[in-house]
């Protein structure tokens, strides 16, 4: 029971904010008064006396009165919906609601027996309308006319259960996981590239038999040095890094003159390191190469029917895009953090910001061409997965959200909350809790908006791919905040509109006909696997966190709606896994809280439980449980004999990799996100390497069902 007075309870209550949890290890934790006041404030609820709370209460009670149509309003096919609608009282109104089709439907009326009340100085009743089970998939709009004009709101009907897409035919799946930056070519330009995707694609899809390639975010990072290395932590989530163009693949690069094209590749080569050389990604080097050898093409200018393409994809774009280029431009002009700008360029609404655009209109239009062109190109490697026969293709990546210094930060500044970032309690495998520094989405203000922002971000996401993995899915329903000077151990969880969130989801995967995967590992409610289970949307199951009061949870149990592999990108690959590594760079890193040994013990004892279930359900000979590849290829034998249908390999496992990409908890105590695809012993592996290697072949075969053990 929590202790805070009750009208902080109350607010609380009222705005989705966790009074206690249950932590890791299954106690109920209460949240400090401390943590409720500071995330109210983030809220734009002032909470530090009785008097402000008293007042925020009484608007709270209000608010909903004042206005005619609730903002927007979501709900599931086939389900119907009733709408209050709240005008001066004793007046007439009348509700109808315009399709996407342009369509009219009336709504009828129905007994609302509610009182009148008086809301701001007058008297105000509430009347009902309800809307029929047959509305159409989509965005449609209500339409009130009453005594105080025209008012409207959008209402979304969404698909009750998404499930696969029709080219999967309900068969089981599987395919490669890997982090793009890290994949190299010899053509490549010292970071992994959409070509590099589609020739990853092709491998895996006609060589391999896979049917899915998951990848990293590709969002955009700043455009400027220094540029973040997690492609969790992006500018934008609606728009693409154009880190991974490939120059000579643009189509106006055979036109460049002689002497350009030699200077373009010049410059790629400039950027090869020495053969067999592992050195950390080096994302500003190339991008610095890079961009050098793009604005050459850039200049080259465009044939009319290129510069019809270019400009129908601006339109489509609209202003969003405007803003990411004349937000990139101005990154160039006074740096990577908006909020250190001069305070005149601050607001993308104001006059200097469109004084900027107009007098630097060439580097904005530079900006917007990279986008064209890397949406290209990640079109045309999901054209390569079509024509090899995949039935998903490319699985890209949604993080949670974006860095405080952003694009999106900058250009939707009403809608983030200040004061707080998005992290994750303490847990089993990170005993510090996590600060992810991300700002988060308000609920409250997202909903007034009709949810625009975040549909047009699963939109570009889906677009000219195959399915999408939504990174931490558990956010659409709960995010831990941190409120700032608090540290991770003092959030709380602040809930979001799951009905509104997941149904949009699932609306806009129906239209693109994309898989959805929700990453859902960590500490979740029992009932949200379940509603997305409902609504068709796969979660993720990580064998080395598949257990069962400490056993190895028996492959009938797991579930099917879930995407299953070994390993993830916040753990080393099974290699170094089985070797220890990852107990014994978090002890490194200071990052336990129980002595080396104990925790090295506790894995030993969790893979002899792994190793004897494998050699029980006979997917390891007895005599291979000290060969590391073996057991490797074992726990991936183990995960067919789930039900699960949609399975995931690791291409570092593939190629007998043993480093992680990510130690979470970590910044730059550990080269996150900057680890080059290498084998066991830390060589550097190209694509071609990758193409010609034993090991992706037996793998293959262990997930095809096809090998001759």
């Amino acid at each position: 029971m929590s202790q805070l007075p009750d009208d902080l309870t109350r607010l609380a209550e009222h705005f989705g904010i966790a009074l206690e949890f249950r932590d890791w290890k299954g106690r109920d934790l209460e949240i400090s008064r401390e943590s409720v006041i500071a995330v109210l404030h983030a809220l734009g609820v002032d909470a530090s006396t009785d008097d402000a709370r008293a007042a925020a209460l009484a608007d709270v009670a209000e608010r909903g009165w004042r206005r005619v149509l609730p903002p927007c309003t979501v709900v599931e096919h086939g389900s119907g919906v009733s709408i209050d609608v709240h005008v001066p009282a004793g007046t007439v109104v009348e509700l109808s609601m315009v399709l996407e089709s342009g369509e009219r439907v009336d709504a009828q009326q129905i007994d609302n027996w509610e009182p009148d009340r008086w809301i701001s100085g007058a008297m105000r009743g509430e009347a009902t309308f309800w809307f029929g089970g047959e509305l159409p998939l989509g965005y449609h709009q209500l339409v009130a006319n009453s005594a105080e004009g025209r008012s409207e709101a959008t209402l979304v009907v969404t698909p009750p259960h998404l499930g696969f897409p029709a080219a999967m035919r309900d068969a089981r799946t599987w395919g490669y996981a890997t982090q793009l930056y890290s994949v190299t070519s010899k053509k490549s330009w010292g970071v992994g590239d959409l070509v590099d995707l589609a020739d990853l694609v092709a491998w895996s899809g006609a060589g391999q038999g896979a049917g899915h390639v998951l990848i990293n975010p590709l969002h955009a990072a700043q455009p400027t040095a220094p540029m973040e290395p997690s492609p969790y932590l992006p500018a934008s989530r609606r728009f693409i890094n154009p880190l991974y163009i490939r120059p000579e693949s643009i189509q106006e690069f055979a036109g460049l003159d002689r002497h350009t094209r030699s200077r373009v590749r010049r410059l790629r080569k400039s950027l090869h390191p020495v053969a067999g050389e592992a050195r950390a990604i080096d994302r500003d080097g190339a991008w610095r190469v890079k961009r050098e050898a793009l604005r050459l093409v850039f200049e080259a200018g465009r044939r009319p029917a290129r510069e019809i393409a270019l400009e129908h994809f601006t339109r489509r774009e609209g202003d969003a895009l405007r803003d990411f280029a004349t937000w990139c431009a101005l990154s160039e002009e006074l740096g990577d953090d908006w909020r250190q700008w001069p305070r005149e360029y601050q607001r993308v609404d104001g006059p200097a910001v469109k004084d900027f655009a107009a007098e630097n209109a060439d580097s904005v239009s530079f900006h917007t061409w990279l986008q064209w062109v890397a949406s290209l190109q990640v079109s045309a490697a999901q054209t390569v997965a079509e024509e090899v026969g995949m039935p998903v293709g490319i699985l890209t990546d949604l993080a949670v959200g974006v860095s405080g210094s952003s694009a999106e930060t900058w250009t939707m500044p009403d809608l983030f909350a200040d004061g707080v970032t998005v992290g994750a309690p303490p847990d089993d495998y990170n005993q510090a809790g996590q600060d992810w520094g991300q700002p988060p989405w308000r609920p409250d203000k997202l909903e007034e908006v009709a949810y625009a922002p975040f549909r047009e971000m699963v939109a570009a996401a889906m677009r000219r791919v195959g399915g999408v993995r939504i990174d931490h899915i558990i956010g659409l329903f709960r995010l831990w905040w941190v409120p700032e000077g608090l540290g991770p151990r003092h959030g709380t969880y602040v809930r979001n509109n799951h009905e509104a969130l997941i149904g949009i989801l699932a609306l806009e995967a129906h239209r693109a006909q994309a898989l959805v995967v929700g990453e859902d590992l960590g500490t979740v409610e029992p009932w949200v696997r379940q509603y997305l289970s409902r609504r068709g949307i796969l979660g993720t199951s990580v064998l080395w966190f598949e257990h069962d009061d400490g056993r190895p949870l028996e492959a009938h149990r797991w579930r099917e709606y879930c995407l299953a592999s070994v390993t993830t990108h916040d753990l080393p690959p099974t290699l170094g896994y089985l070797a220890g590594d990852h107990v014994r760079l978090r002890d490194a890193l200071g990052l336990l809280t129980e002595p080396l040994e104990e925790e090295l013990e506790a894995a030993r004892n969790e893979q002899s439980g792994w190793l004897t279930k494998l050699v029980d359900d006979g997917v390891l000979d007895a005599g291979h449980r000290d060969d590391p590849v073996e057991v490797m290829l074992a726990l991936h034998r183990y995960l067919l004999l789930t039900p699960s249908r949609v399975l995931l390999a690791s291409l570092g496992d593939a190629v007998g990799e043993r480093r992680t990409q990510n130690q979470p908890g970590t910044i730059n105590e550990y080269p996150n996100w900057r680890v080059p695809l290498g084998d066991a012993t830390g060589r550097a592996v190209t694509l071609e390497d990758v193409f010609e290697a034993e090991l992706p072949t037996r793998l293959a075969a262990v997930m095809n069902g096809l090998e001759d053990r």
